[in-house]
């Protein structure tokens, strides 16, 4: 089986790691990239999907990417104890009619030995926003390291 580390037990530093690591992924908007770090028979709760295994998983992924347009996510770690990472997010996107979204959430991760997510469970809501109400505004792809995060834009 590959390995992603960094591996649990997590420190604070190393669970940081690996949710930049994650926020990047999904910054790449790659479904075929993001699957990678799950295990074959993860098991998700996102909304009111749940998906398991890395198929259903990617194709999640197509769906909500075809939905959520010019998509941009900041991760940032809330908690970590051995194989488990709290993490609260936002990210933004505007649907096929132009309407902008910032939305909001909570994931709870839970690891394998080979620092493969087995566990996903999302919670999220979506704000209408304005478009000047945007806040990240960096070309798509990966957030510049030296783009606030979101206790410094303070969501």
């Amino acid at each position: 089986m590959d390995s992603k580390p960094p591996l649990p037990p997590f420190t604070v530093e190393t669970a940081t790691q690996k949710v930049r690591m994650a926020e990047d992924a999904w910054n790449s908007r790659d479904p075929s990239r993001v699957v990678l770090v799950y295990t074959p028979d993860t098991r998700w709760r996102n909304r009111a999907e749940f998906p398991v295994g890395r198929d259903e998983v990617q194709a999640f992924l197509e769906r909500k990417w075809n939905k959520e347009q010019d998509y941009r996510l900041i991760k940032e770690l809330w908690t970590t104890a051995g194989d488990r990472i709290g993490v609260r997010f936002a990210y933004e996107w505007h649907d096929h009619h132009g309407q902008w979204f910032r939305s909001y959430g909570n994931e709870n991760w839970r690891f394998n030995e080979h620092g493969l997510m087995t566990h996903r469970y999302a919670s999220i809501n979506d704000l209408k926003i304005s478009p000047e109400e945007r806040r990240f505004d960096w070309p798509l792809g990966r957030r510049p390291d030296d783009h606030p995060g979101l206790s410094e834009l303070g969501l």
